[in-house]
């Protein structure tokens, strides 16, 4: 089953996972979500596919994380997500019906 990876090129994570799947010859694609964007629908299901809460997909390191409100719902953080894609920590991959946060990069290996 080939997989697809929701990326950053320049990301050290995302290149680290290529790297990995690269290795192990497994077919993938790859969307450059960052200078795409994804619609919010694609969004939530990539977190319901995860299992993930919106929240538990919100990268940390950007300042606009900081301005999530305590009491903010999914739909509101998925809607940030889809206004600013670095909003949604990476990478995403995703399998069928299937998708993991690669964090470590070996989780994707789950979806093999």
């Amino acid at each position: 089953m080939a997989l697809t990876v929701y990326e950053k090129p320049a990301c050290s994570t995302c290149r680290n996972l290529r790297e990995l799947l690269d290795e192990r010859g497994v077919e993938y694609t790859t969307v450059d979500y960052i200078s795409r964007g994804l619609p919010a629908a694609k969004i939530r299901e990539l977190l319901e596919k995860a299992g993930l809460a919106a929240r538990e997909a919100v990268r940390a390191r950007e300042a606009e994380s900081q301005e999530i409100a305590p009491d903010e719902d999914d739909a509101a953080i998925v809607a940030r997500m889809a206004a600013n894609p670095a909003l949604l920590q990476r990478p995403f991959v995703e399998a069928g019906d299937r998708a993991v946060l690669a964090r470590p990069v070996e989780l994707a290996l789950e979806l093999l």
